[in-house]
């Protein structure tokens, strides 16, 4: 039988899956499902202190409306104060009371004191690793690409100096270059990489003739650009890597770890298809395995990774010049006679 042990970030895994970050897995119920159905861990839904500060001045905005219309009032509310912070952290313990499998808290701060208080605050409710999600939005024409990568690096070095917890670094595709940031993480110490975090993008509605954020789940074609940077880091940095991002079968999951991934991470497979996805992912890489002869993951994983090519332009331009090369044949396939 394969062997699906994994060792990431320092952890001990029992598969490769992860269940990303998402609404699923507030849920206790939820959680324990997961872990039956086999994954090896699973990410808490992140904790944006954006969100915490909005809830909080809504509630302040509804408790003091009436404050000037009605002297009065001001002696009957009580000034309440929104839970924050501390309803999440009630839920995770909830969540990590009943599974055994790590549970990872996954974290978006804005502010510097932010993210060192919060870290060590779901340490201390147990999680067993801390995810902390780096990307900027440009909003500003002078702002140096460098000044925000040194930012996003010194709170790492600040959070390690923080928490005693494996520390992940989850990432957008979205640098000038990815691979030499990925080396600045693992230089600071980041004992895993996730790549990449799906971003929700802007649309318009012409009927209405407004912005509008839909939450779109992700497609297969999605995996290709953490497959490309995953094969090209496999063997550079000492970190975890893990892949994530449209992962909705076993042979997404198999490409993967050829190309050098430690572990994936999944969610929208598990909203299309339900938890029983997980199993049939894990069932799936032991059975190719099996028909390779392959006993555990470190026999095959990163096999395909450009360190181990012979191919100086894998995942470079190789595969651009082939396509180029190939599409008159490509054209003449999809022009109606």
């Amino acid at each position: 039988m394969a062997d699906l042990t994994v060792n990431w970030a320092g952890l001990t895994l029992k598969s490769p899956v992860i269940v990303g970050s998402c609404n699923l897995t507030t849920d206790p119920g939820n959680a324990k499902k997961m872990e039956q159905a086999g994954a090896g861990a699973i990410v808490f839904k992140s904790l944006f202190e954006e969100q915490i500060e909005l809830e909080s001045l809504q509630l302040e905005r509804e408790m003091t409306q009436f404050n000037e219309r009605y002297a009065e009032m001001l002696s009957i509310f009580p000034n309440l104060k929104h839970a924050g912070i501390e309803e999440h952290l009630v839920r995770f313990a909830k969540v990590k009371s009943i599974v055994a499998i790590p549970v990872i808290a996954s974290l978006n701060a804005v502010h510097w004191d932010s993210w060192i208080k919060y870290a060590k605050k779901l340490e201390e409710v147990g999680a067993d690793a801390l995810e902390v999600n780096f990307y900027y939005i440009p909003a500003s024409f002078d702002k140096e690409a460098s000044d925000v990568e040194n930012e996003q690096l010194a709170v790492l070095a600040e959070i390690k100096k923080t928490v005693k917890i494996p520390v992940v670094v989850k990432i957008s595709p979205y640098y000038s270059n990815v691979l030499n940031f990925l080396k600045k993480l693992d230089e600071h110490k980041a004992d895993g990489v996730v790549m990449f975090n799906r971003l929700f993008q802007p649309d318009i509605d012409l009927n209405d003739q407004k912005n509008i954020y839909p939450y779109n789940l992700s497609v297969p074609s999605d995996q290709r650009v953490a497959l490309r940077f995953t094969a090209l880091t496999y063997g550079k940095i000492k970190a975890s890597l893990t892949a994530a991002t449209g992962i909705h079968e076993w042979s997404d999951a198999v490409k993967m770890i050829l190309v050098g991934a430690d572990a994936f991470q999944m969610v929208s497979t598990v909203y299309k298809n339900g938890f029983k996805k997980i199993n049939e992912i894990n069932q799936g890489i032991e059975n190719w395995m099996q028909q390779h002869n392959y006993t555990r993951l470190n026999d095959f994983k990163g096999k395909l990774a450009k360190i181990n090519l012979k191919d100086p332009f894998a995942y470079y331009r190789a595969q651009y010049i082939d396509i180029l090369l190939s599409s008159d044949d490509i054209l003449k396939q999809n022009i109606p006679v």
